[in-house]
């Protein structure tokens, strides 16, 4: 460790360049060896050379300056890394650089531009290929309550050697393989940003602490086919009062943990969890713009692929704590037999383009490889509706994505992946579609991940669309967009689409029944966080988003929703009436339907976002999970609602591995022609698998249809499991209910299951 120079800010606060002399000369900016003070006196000191010493958690530990080594390092491990028992070692990939300064933290209320070492990087000594790096020796590395932060001080020729090149010398960049982020701590609550400085973000990591303790809880390990997915927002589902969790404790990780009971009744056994790696939840109110008054609740502006969002902690903890409650989150449900899924962006950043750029770290660092390029006066390519498109067929880029899907199944213990706007991904670095794409053949064919279920979002928003046919080496499942719409038309009552419903119902083999792909691979759902809400799918012929400031314009306009009768809440009660036995309609088909069946948040009840289908940005009631209403409804429309799920879970004719034969399924049907019958009915049989024969029957006409069932097994009866005319409880009896004889009126716009026993 050599004295040298301190930097220099410039007159707009930024960073002037050091001296280039190799990395052996580290700078110091206000930063000497602490003199003892009161309060860590009575606290073991740390000596760097001598590794295994005590540290009191949330203390720093005194620094002995001489004995700093500062060495060449390894290119191997990308992002920091334990360097023996008292070093680390970074590495950064940029590959048109021209100068990189390290920046370390060890103070934990140092502003950003005071760190404690800055060391520049030599051109020739500390890079190997396209990889800087450097280790540093006998320094802090973190322990329980006290993080090490840095970042990179990155410049490239001025002009610019190459026309896509994006240089930010002046601003601290953040390593796209931190572990951890530390910023804002408390959602929307820009004081709550660590020494004030609410635009900057540090890389941080503590691999001295103490190790999370599982406590010998298991991944649960379903059977695919088994699944039955939950889509939760971690904020908004204790974000409201009437979760009656604590205020600091509302909207964290640990709150859906608190939680665990109610998705136990809610019969599920899966969420997926919309995005929960870092991200900025105030970008929209960086300038004035419409939608200034909004924050990101869904989170679908990736800012660092490895990092738990660090305001999901409770209490405003910081980043260790947003790490361990997470996988105290994951521990409780796994404990509890529920696996946890990821919604993960891979296709673009937060960091925008030219006309609003937010700079965080790859456009800063490697502008060019990180993101797709063209020649044109707008010249990031936009495939995703969010401005760039990360370049993930880029060798490089394919890298940090598995490794990154690597860190959150080794570390956290997640168990899947949804994968956002999927197929920007099949796209080579000119944009064009691959047949073949690397980067999700490799993460089909990964070690680490073969336990994981894998979900694409077959569709980008450069028209690429792709259900049914998604590159998936059997391992890819697919979000059905096509069971959506044929289930909203058929149920609202569109005719011609009884064949097609048929096709749907049974796992839509017409995509999937091709190689080694199953009945899972198809992930059934009518409602996700985009669009409506179940509630409003059938309260609502149009959307109504002038809440969003962009004059109606955003979000879907072809929704296949009908309001029955009146538009919003303002109806009369045989209309509400109607819309509930609707949704009971949408619920048993979802659960019957052979695939992977995921349910929204919120659903369970009867959320309303008062027919707003693009809530991305509102921290309120339109997001946030209302505690109160579950009660209003728990002994009706949600005791159907999670029975269901739980009946799907438990019976073997609902989940099942293989694609159905002529031997599993009568269709008691002749009239497949006839575009205006829609009346459905069908018998799935039990060949031995246990549970006995299910007769079910859909009928999206405006009158009664009177059904002849069919002879049930030998020596037994059909009992009513689901009639959705009937009042609760009587409209779901799980045992099944006896007496329907040889035939059953079923009700205008209703639908039946029923059991042989």
């Amino acid at each position: 460790f050599a004295d040298a120079p301190a930097s220099v800010e410039t007159e707009r606060g930024g960073w002037a360049p050091p001296a280039r002399d190799s990395a052996s000369s580290a700078l110091r900016n206000g930063w000497d060896a602490p003199a003892p003070a009161p309060a860590r006196e009575s606290s073991p000191v740390l000596n760097a050379s001598s590794p295994g010493t005590r540290l009191k958690p949330g203390v720093p530990p005194p620094i002995d300056p001489d004995a700093i080594r500062i060495t060449r390092g390894s290119p191997e491990i990308l992002g920091p890394s334990p360097a023996g028992s008292n070093g680390v070692n970074f590495a950064l990939h940029s590959s048109a650089a021209k100068s990189v300064d390290l920046c370390v933290y060890f103070d934990p209320d140092a502003p950003s531009t005071a760190p404690s070492l800055r060391i520049p990087l030599d051109n020739k000594e500390n890079r190997t290929g396209d990889v800087w790096h450097v280790a540093v020796e006998n320094i802090p590395r973190g322990h329980d309550g006290y993080v090490v932060r840095y970042g990179y001080l990155i410049a490239g020729d001025e002009p610019p050697r190459h026309k896509h090149d994006r240089w930010h010398p002046d601003r601290l960049l953040c390593d796209p393989y931190a572990p951890l982020v530390d910023g804002r701590r408390v959602f929307g609550d820009r004081s709550s940003s660590p020494r004030g400085e609410d635009s900057v973000w540090m890389g941080c990591f503590n691999f001295d602490a103490t190790p999370f303790d599982w406590e010998g809880v298991k991944p649960p390990g379903l059977p695919p086919q088994d699944l039955v997915v939950y889509e939760l927002t971690t904020r908004a589902f204790t974000a409201d009062a009437s979760s009656g969790l604590a205020t600091g404790r509302r909207g964290s990780f640990l709150g859906i943990a608190d939680k665990v009971q109610h998705l136990k009744d809610a019969g599920i056994n899966a969420v997926e969890l919309l995005p929960v790696f870092h991200f900025d939840e105030m970008e929209f109110q960086r300038c004035k713009n419409p939608r200034d008054h909004m924050l990101n609740t869904w989170g679908y502006s990736t800012m660092s692929f490895f990092a738990p969002m660090t305001p999901y902690a409770s209490e405003g903890a910081g980043p260790e704590a947003a790490a361990n409650e997470f996988k105290h989150m994951v521990k409780t449900l796994h404990a509890n037999g529920i696996e946890v899924l990821l919604d993960v962006v891979y296709n673009h950043t937060g960091e925008g383009t030219d006309q609003m750029p937010n700079t965080f770290s790859f456009r800063g660092i490697d502008n060019k490889t990180y993101y797709m390029m063209e020649d044109s006066k707008h010249p990031y390519k936009n495939y995703t509706g969010c401005g760039n498109t990360f370049n993930c067929n880029h060798p490089v880029v394919q890298r940090l994505v598995l490794d990154s899907l690597r860190h959150w199944v080794a570390e956290y213990h997640v168990d899947g992946f949804r994968f956002d706007l999927t197929s920007a991904m099949t796209r080579g670095q000119d944009g064009e579609p691959l047949a073949r794409p690397p980067v999700i053949r490799e993460i089909a064919k990964d070690e680490t991940l073969a336990r994981t279920k894998l979900f694409a979002e077959p569709w980008d928003c450069g028209g690429l669309y792709q259900v049914g046919s998604f590159p998936n080496w059997d391992r890819w499942g697919e979000w059905n967009g096509k069971y959506r719409d044929v289930l909203r038309r058929f149920i609202k009552g569109d005719m011609g689409l009884k064949s097609e419903l048929a096709c749907r119902l049974c796992g839509s083999a017409d995509m999937y029944h091709v190689n080694g792909r199953k009945p899972h691979h198809s992930l059934n759902f009518i409602t996700a966080h985009d669009g409506f809400t179940l509630r409003d799918l059938v309260s609502y012929n149009d959307k109504h988003n002038d809440a969003n400031g962009e004059q109606n314009r955003d979000g879907c306009n072809d929704n296949d929703s009908w309001n029955h009768g009146g538009e919003g809440e303002s109806v009369d009660d045989a209309v509400k009436n109607l819309r509930w036995r609707q949704m009971k309609n949408f619920h048993l088909a979802l659960m019957v339907s052979q695939g992977t069946p995921m349910v929204l948040m919120g659903d369970e009840y009867g959320h309303t976002r008062g027919g707003n289908n693009n809530t991305y940005g509102h921290d309120n009631h339109l997001n946030n999970f209302d505690w109160n209403a579950l009660e209003s409804v728990r002994g009706g429309y949600f005791r159907f609602h999670g029975g269901l799920c739980a009946f799907r879970v438990n019976h073997p004719l609902l989940g099942r591995a293989e694609f159905l034969n002529d031997g599993d399924v009568t269709w008691h049907e002749d009239n497949w022609d006839n575009v205006e019958s829609r009346f459905l009915a069908f018998t799935l049989h039990d060949r031995g698998q246990g549970g006995g024969d299910l007769y079910i029957a859909f009928n999206a006409h405006e009158f009664y249809v009177d059904a002849a069932l069919p002879p049930p097994p030998g020596g037994k009866s059909w009992h009513r499991v689901v009639d959705t005319n009937l009042p609760s409880p009587a409209d779901f009896t799980p045992e099944g209910e006896p007496g329907c004889g040889a035939r059953y009126n079923v009700a205008p716009r209703g639908s039946v299951m029923l059991v042989a026993k």
